[in-house]
């Protein structure tokens, strides 16, 4: 008799602590403890039913906080199918995005560059870097307004010849009339060959060599045909 009343004494203190918070349990472990304490209990002194209706009331809300969950998994799943379908879509079109590089054709006909600042400069300079990291153009742009600042390089370098086909990297330095930096946030166009999946979210691969995520997205548009 004595190790039942123990074994009871036991159970319901492991159920008392789960019911107050003190330990994270499922269902089958809450039915466990809840037997094991009605199996246990002392017959001449049987559990109090206010205690009893308490457990059961405790084990109805855990019924209902699993249950809970599980559709609000199932709610996120589907959400989370949804923008990948989305982000699907997006292959084949062009995607503006926050990034330094730009895609040359070799053609000479040069290629956009934009970058948004967030207070007007007094001195803003541009330069192009190609895949080696060599600088091949510096531009003088003077000061500019705050917001985007669209402007095109011609493709050629310094001395004014025409750079090959490729990838390359822009940085802008912006300064205001006391030499102090400007904040500015650069983007790069281009058109959307994959997307993957792999890091938990959806990254787009673009045909310029970026990949970004896609909530580094600022624009698309539908590519002009040729």
């Amino acid at each position: 008799m004595v190790d039942s009343v123990s074994s009871s004494s036991n159970a319901q203190a492991s159920l008392a602590q789960a019911v107050s918070g003190g330990k994270n349990m499922g269902r089958d472990e809450f039915l466990k403890l809840l037997v094991a304490q009605l199996k246990n209990q002392d017959p001449l002194k049987p559990q109090d039913n206010s205690s009893f209706v308490a457990e059961l009331a405790q084990f109805s809300s855990l019924e209902q906080s699993i249950g809970m969950n599980d559709r609000l998994d199932m709610l996120a799943l589907q959400q989370k199918g949804q923008a990948n379908s989305q982000a699907v879509s997006l292959v084949g079109q062009v995607a503006t995005v926050k990034g330094s590089i730009i895609t040359l054709d070799g053609s000479g006909s040069g290629t956009q560059i934009s970058f948004d600042q967030v207070a007007a400069s007094a001195s803003t300079i541009v330069k192009i870097a190609d895949q080696s990291g060599q600088v091949v153009r510096t531009i003088d742009l003077g000061s500019r307004p705050t917001g985007v600042n669209t402007i095109r390089w011609d493709g050629r370098d310094d001395t004014g010849t025409v750079q090959p086909k490729g990838s390359y990297a822009v940085s802008v330095v912006t300064k205001d009339d006391g030499g102090n930096p400007i904040g500015v946030t650069q983007t790069t166009s281009a058109k959307v060959q994959a997307v993957s999946f792999d890091q938990g979210y959806p990254v787009l691969h673009l045909a310029n060599g970026v990949a970004v995520p896609v909530s580094d997205l600022i624009q698309i548009n539908t590519p002009t045909s040729t």
